[in-house]
C-alpha cells in the first residue's frame, strides 16, 4: 500500500515512571477495525504517543464524514479506541485523544503534540498517579417508599375519609423522598469528594434512566495512594444507602476522561 495512503492514528500520551521506560504494549490487544498495530512514538522527557497505522481509503476526511452518520461504525469505534487507551491504565499517566486523531504522518503528530508541550505537562502533572472513578447512585422508589413507610395499621373498615387520608399520606411521602434523595446525593458526593484531588458531577436531567431515576453521575480523581480509603468509603456509603433504597455502583479505574478537558 502507498504510503500516502497511510495516516497515524493515535489514541493517547503517556507518561513513563522515572528513570522513563517505555510504557509495555503487552496488554494492548485491542485496535481500530482495519488499523495497524498499536506502537509507540517516543515524544521525548519521558513521554510517548500511543500511535498505529490507519488506510485513509477508510479513515480519512470523507470516510469519516459517513462513519458519523452511521451510529453502530461510531460505537465500534469509539469502544476499539477506549480499549487501547484503558490498556494503560496503571502508567504514570495517561492523556486520551479525541476519537478519531488523526495525522499525515508520525513526524507531524510528534509535531502537533510538542507544540503543546507546556499544556500537556500541565495535564500530566495534575494526574499523574491518580486514576478516575465513576459514582452513579439510583432509586429503587419501591425499595424506598417502603423503607420509608411506618408500619401500616389494619383497620376493621374503609371509608372515603380513610381513603383520602391514605392519598394524602402517599403524596406527603413522595414530596419527602425526593427531599432525602437531594441531601442523600449531596451527602455521599461530598463524603467520596473528600478521598478524591478533584471530583465532578453531572445533572440527573441530563443522563438516561434506565432500571429507575438515576441521581447521581460523578466522576473522581483519586491519588493510588488514597485508594484504599476511597473504595472503603463507597463500600460504606453503598451499605448505608441500600437500606434506604438507593443502589450505589462505583466502577474504575478508569483514564482520566473526565479530567483531562479545560
Amino acid at each position: 500500500m502507498a504510503k500516502a495512503s497511510i495516516g497515524t492514528y493515535v489514541y493517547c500520551v503517556i507518561a513513563a515512571p522515572r528513570p522513563p521506560r517505555p510504557p509495555r504494549l503487552a496488554r494492548v490487544s485491542a485496535r481500530l477495525p482495519g488499523a495497524g498495530r498499536v506502537r509507540l512514538l517516543d515524544l521525548g522527557r519521558g513521554l510517548y504517543l500511543a500511535a498505529a497505522d490507519v488506510p485513509l481509503a477508510r479513515y480519512g476526511e470523507a470516510a469519516i464524514e459517513r462513519g458519523l452518520s452511521d451510529l453502530e461504525w461510531v460505537s465500534r469505534t469509539a469502544v476499539a479506541h477506549e480499549a487501547v487507551v484503558e490498556s494503560f491504565v496503571g502508567a504514570s499517566a495517561v492523556l486520551p485523544m479525541k476519537l478519531l486523531t488523526i495525522f499525515n504522518n508520525d513526524e507531524r503528530a510528534i509535531e502537533h503534540v510538542r507544540a503543546d508541550r507546556s499544556r500537556i505537562d500541565a495535564l500530566v502533572k495534575r494526574v499523574a498517579n491518580h486514576d478516575e472513578w465513576g459514582v452513579r447512585v439510583m432509586l429503587d422508589r419501591a425499595r424506598a417508599v417502603k423503607a420509608a413507610a411506618p408500619p401500616r395499621r389494619r383497620s376493621p373498615r374503609t371509608s372515603g375519609l380513610a381513603y383520602l387520608s391514605r392519598k394524602k399520606a402517599q403524596h406527603d411521602a413522595s414530596i419527602e423522598l425526593a427531599e432525602h434523595a437531594r441531601e442523600a446525593v449531596a451527602t455521599v458526593y461530598d463524603r467520596l469528594a473528600a478521598h478524591a484531588r478533584v471530583a465532578r458531577r453531572r445533572l440527573p436531567s441530563e443522563l438516561p434512566a434506565q432500571g429507575g431515576p438515576l441521581l447521581l453521575d460523578a466522576a473522581f480523581l483519586v491519588p493510588r495512594t488514597r485508594l484504599k480509603r476511597f473504595r472503603a468509603a463507597a463500600v460504606r456509603e453503598a451499605r448505608a444507602m441500600s437500606r434506604h433504597g438507593y443502589d450505589l455502583t462505583l466502577t474504575g479505574p478508569w483514564p482520566p476522561y473526565t479530567f483531562v478537558q479545560d
